[in-house]
């Protein structure tokens, strides 16, 4: 009669342990790939699941997008210049029953071709389309990358190049060529105000020639913006026409 109350209690024990190994409750962003006996039969979820004892077993699945960081690569461009790069990659399992399947870790194989393809993919372009075409290579990272996750069940949906480390003899020879170019664009831009500057006082000699009183008016607004300084001194213009006869006199002398 002692043994009564044991084997009920291994009883009960054992009945909670095959009813909690045969409820599973998945949340809403989660999916599980039920196998049985081996084989798989189907991806169930989200909310509660029941699985027959023993013979099935469930593999969580997460739907969410995952971001991963692209850790540092050595990458040797097309015009041989060695840069340090790291990229961040967002993708996310839009078939669980392929990502379980088709690949042991589909993280770890994730972010593994996600490093080969970033050295390679890099390596094939100079390091000017590198600085200024970014939008275009991330395009083309993102493309390449998807392609190859696609047997996985897995959507590569956006790769992004964060940081490019450029060597200091690098740094320093495109500091100076920027400064070369920012000196020659002040000398382009100063040269053509001389040259719009000229034009303007050649069309302004022009018209003082057709209108000689315009020379006058003129010399009157110069005294007017030296008469509003104080300035002790008072200067008048003396007119070139009236000096022009005693500029001639002397050669009429030689011709006599």
């Amino acid at each position: 009669m002692q043994d009564v109350p044991i084997v009920l209690i291994i009883v009960i024990l054992f009945s909670l342990y095959i009813l909690g190994s045969a409820i599973r409750i998945l949340n809403e962003y989660e999916r599980g790939v039920v196998f049985r006996l081996g084989r798989m039969v189907g991806v169930r979820g989200p909310g509660l699941i029941l699985l027959v004892p023993i013979i099935e077993k469930m593999v969580k699945v997460s739907l969410r997008t995952v971001v991963m960081d692209v850790p540092p690569q050595d990458v040797i461009t097309e015009d041989n210049v060695s840069i340090k790069v790291n990229a961040v990659i967002y993708f996310r399992v839009i078939q669980p029953e392929k990502a379980i399947i088709e690949v042991e870790n589909f993280m770890v194989a994730t972010s593994q071709i996600s490093q080969t393809t970033l050295r390679s993919v890099l390596g094939q372009s100079e390091l000017d389309d590198l600085l200024s075409q970014r939008e275009k290579i991330n395009h083309r990272l993102q493309e390449i990358i998807d392609s190859q996750t696609e047997p996985w069940g897995i959507k590569v949906s956006n790769v992004e190049v964060k940081q490019i480390d450029l060597p200091q003899e690098m740094q320093r020879a495109m500091a100076r060529q920027a400064e070369a170019e920012r000196e020659r664009r002040s000398k382009v831009i100063a040269a053509e105000g001389e040259f719009q500057a000229s034009q303007r006082l050649s069309d302004a000699a022009k018209v003082l020639s057709d209108q000689p009183s315009a020379l006058t008016l003129r010399y009157l607004q110069t005294l007017r913006e030296i008469a509003v300084e104080n300035n002790s001194t008072t200067i008048f213009p003396v007119p070139i026409d009236l000096l022009k006869p005693f500029m001639q006199q002397p050669d009429k002398k030689i011709d006599q």
